[in-house]
């Protein structure tokens, strides 16, 4: 009797041991579950900090830091800060630029006077990036180094250099090609010549490039021939751009470094050195820092198929399919998919802008509402909450290929009585959606050129 009053007695603890474990495990997965849905955001986590978040040193040769414009990570001070409006006014010709380019088949090559100094025409070419993101890179022999911004919306590379007939202001000594042993012209009849959007012969038959962009800034000169330093790896023979008129805003870089599909990018012109494959990621902050990587790929990846417009065969295409916001999925169809480094807020369609907007006031309803911040229309005065908690939300990409946004992906600061959703929408639900760089921030993003596909993976960097 005694012994069948224990075993009784076990087993109602065991069974009490076992139900304790049951709700613990239950109690576990949701907090989980509610983790995943949601960020606590440090409010002050997303305005500019008073240092410099250094990584670890690299040892790849073929990784560049990536840095903010006006961060402190960045070696030289930069004093050309744009306003909030000036930079979404950019931004705005950007994406007007992207829309019209990928539906407009008369963007063809273009040829342009003999005079190296032509008249800034009234029609325009690429939109200039709007993003704030540069790194550095050597030209010629001996070595001189600049700070360049970088485009995967754009092809040619090109700087400033002497003789300037028309610069705007950079902190660096402009670069004079004929001090390198290794610089030489390129003839108006070659290949890298002919494939630039306007091209042009000197009284000399050297090459004459000029790119003009949305708004109308602009630059031409020679197209050259010269050593390209990155990072620890010598690129022998590198054509560029050699800008000696120059106008319009460029932000005091000294010029910029293109990512895109053509003939003269960077990644065409260096593809049996890295297999036509690029890496970045995106600080989520002004005082942290990125990378820039040429050649093999990063870990922990998922890739979705790369896709081509053949009106913009040098955009990156991929299909998005969905949008996640805490636990709602938005499923669509969009007419088709740009990632573009060089626009800062994604654009979507209103239909589907119009839900996530919606769901996230429902979310925010506690927080006072701030003005509109010209396109991005859903803003709040945070300027008495340390804190703020927002849904979380990612990106779906055709195969299910998710990109979990960073909380500085979600809310963009302005000033602390001025923080934004992220997202502005476009025009209509039959434009081309953009994911600009603000939704790429701190991902691994993969370009495997070669074999047509992007990559994402989480934390990539800070």
């Amino acid at each position: 009797m005694a012994t069948s009053s224990s075993l009784l007695s076990c087993y109602i603890l065991l069974s009490i041991f076992f139900f304790s474990l049951l709700i613990e495990k239950n109690f576990l997965v949701s907090a989980r579950e509610l983790a995943g849905k949601h960020h606590v955001i440090d409010v002050k986590s997303l305005l500019p900090s008073s240092s410099c978040s250094m990584p670890d040193k690299s040892t790849n040769s073929s990784r560049l830091n990536v840095v903010h414009r006006h961060g402190l990570c960045q070696s030289q001070a930069r004093h050309d800060k744009s306003s909030h409006g000036e930079l979404l006014r950019r931004d705005q010709a950007r994406v007007d630029y992207i829309h019209r380019r990928t539906t407009n088949s008369n963007a063809h090559l273009n040829p342009i006077s003999d005079s190296l100094f032509a008249d800034v025409p009234v029609s325009v070419g690429y939109a200039l990036a709007s993003n704030d993101y540069i790194i550095n890179i050597g030209l010629g022999t001996p070595t001189k180094y600049f700070s360049v911004s970088f485009d995967t919306g754009s092809d040619l590379t090109w700087t400033q250099c002497v003789p300037c007939v028309n610069c705007y202001t950079q902190k660096d000594p402009l670069y004079d090609p004929t001090q390198s042993s290794t610089f030489t012209d390129i003839l108006c009849n070659s290949y890298y010549c002919t494939q630039l959007n306007r091209f042009g012969c000197s009284s000399t038959s050297t090459c004459l490039y000029e790119e003009v962009y949305f708004d109308y800034s602009s630059t031409n000169g020679s197209l050259i021939q010269d050593t390209l330093t990155f990072s620890s790896d010598i690129i022998h023979n590198f054509i560029y751009g050699c800008g000696h008129n120059n106008t319009g805003y460029f932000g005091q870089v000294d010029g910029l470094l293109g990512l895109g599909r053509g003939a003269v990018s960077i990644i065409s012109q260096t593809a049996q050195l890295y297999d036509n494959v690029f890496s970045y990621c995106l600080p989520s902050g002004s005082n942290t820092i990125g990378y820039l990587l040429l050649g093999s790929s990063v870990p922990d990846v998922n890739y979705t198929p790369m896709l081509t417009n053949p009106y913009a065969p040098s955009l990156y295409f991929l299909k998005l399919i969905a949008i996640c916001i805490g636990d709602t999925r938005i499923d669509f169809s969009p007419t088709g998919t740009v990632l573009d480094s060089g626009t800062t807020f994604s654009r979507l369609p209103p239909s589907v802008y119009s839900t996530i907007r919606n769901i996230f006031k429902n979310i925010m309803a506690e927080y006072p509402t701030a003005a509109p911040l010209f396109s991005l229309d859903t803003c709040y005065n945070l300027t008495n909450y340390p804190n703020v908690e927002v849904l979380s939300m990612s990106l779906i990409y055709d195969g299910e290929v998710i990109a979990y946004l960073d909380g500085s992906g979600i809310i963009y600061e302005a000033t602390i009585s001025q923080m934004c959703l992220a997202f502005a929408q476009n025009n209509d639900d039959s434009e081309v959606v953009i994911i600009g760089a603000t939704q790429q921030r701190t991902l691994n993003v993969v370009y495997d050129v070669a074999n047509l596909k992007i990559g994402f993976g989480s934390n990539g960097c800070k």
